[in-house]
């Protein structure tokens, strides 16, 4: 059956009567049949194709119920790295530079753009901190270093023998001694990815930092200041694959709502 004979017989109105309510209507038919935003969508484009030669070549009088309507199509979900496998692929990351490279981005979020323009300067090893400068959306921010992520810092700077500015430089070849590029960055986790047979990119090393944080039962807020995201809707949307905090918090409220009311029942 062809999408607009569907439609049709989905209809109880004339054509020249079908009015937004009605695309409304017809919208939420396709939902309840489980079709994806991107077919709803190809519906909808086929109706208002219809309503327009109704309206341009049949002259019909009318306005176009179809005009302004679409289905936003929702975003991927953040993948992120489990327990095993951040083990996996730092089991094979014996480079220094890129120990502390991937370990930042895992542990402080950083974006692979932020971790190419990091300077020396922007270190603060004695408070576990360092400053981002000039992030996405022109935005500086602060993070801080974990145990790990410090200590692998300082093991790559104790082999850092520049005077250059920036952090993470290139090892070989003719730019030896220039910062590292994104692409530069991006090649060897690709390799690493590779060696440790693990589907990783940069950007999962920040989802996974996010993740891990959310199980940990830390605030959405102190996430999204410490990913450097404009708004809260996009941090929360770890939300939706932190399963792990989901369960726990279930258990543990569970717990609590039956306690009540089998003390609510001992005492009738």
């Amino acid at each position: 059956m062809s999408m607009l004979s569907r439609f049709t017989m989905w209809l109880t109105v004339p054509f020249h009567e079908v009015s937004r309510h009605e695309i409304d209507g017809y919208v939420d038919y396709l939902m309840g049949k489980r079709l994806s935003p991107k077919a709803i969508t190809c519906h909808l484009q086929t109706i208002r194709l219809f309503f327009e030669y109704l309206i341009d070549d049949e002259n019909i009088q009318m306005r176009n119920p179809v005009a302004k309507i679409s289905i936003r199509l929702p975003k991927p979900l953040p993948r992120h790295l489990k327990d095993d496998q951040v083990q996996k692929l730092f089991a094979v990351i014996t480079d220094p530079r890129d120990q502390a490279m991937f370990m930042i981005m895992l542990r402080c979020g950083l974006r692979v753009e932020e971790v190419c323009r990091l300077t020396v300067d922007a270190l603060e090893l004695p408070r576990s901190r360092l400053f981002v400068a000039n992030g996405k959306g022109r935005k500086d921010r602060v993070v801080y270093l974990s145990r790990d992520a410090r200590s692998v810092l300082e093991a790559y700077l104790t082999r850092r023998s520049s005077k250059a500015k920036g952090l993470f430089l290139v090892q070989k070849g003719p730019l030896t001694g220039t910062p590292i590029s994104v692409r530069g960055i991006q090649k060897r986790i690709e390799y690493y990815a590779r060696a440790s047979k693990t589907r990783v990119s940069c950007h999962q090393l920040r989802h996974t930092m996010a993740t891990q944080l959310l199980n940990a039962d830390a605030d959405l807020s102190t996430i999204q200041d410490l990913l450097g995201h404009t708004h809260i809707t996009t941090t929360q949307r770890y939300c939706r694959v932190s399963n792990l905090k989901v369960q726990r918090d279930y258990y543990t409220a569970m717990e609590v709502v039956m306690e009540r009311g089998q003390a609510g029942g001992g005492s009738e």
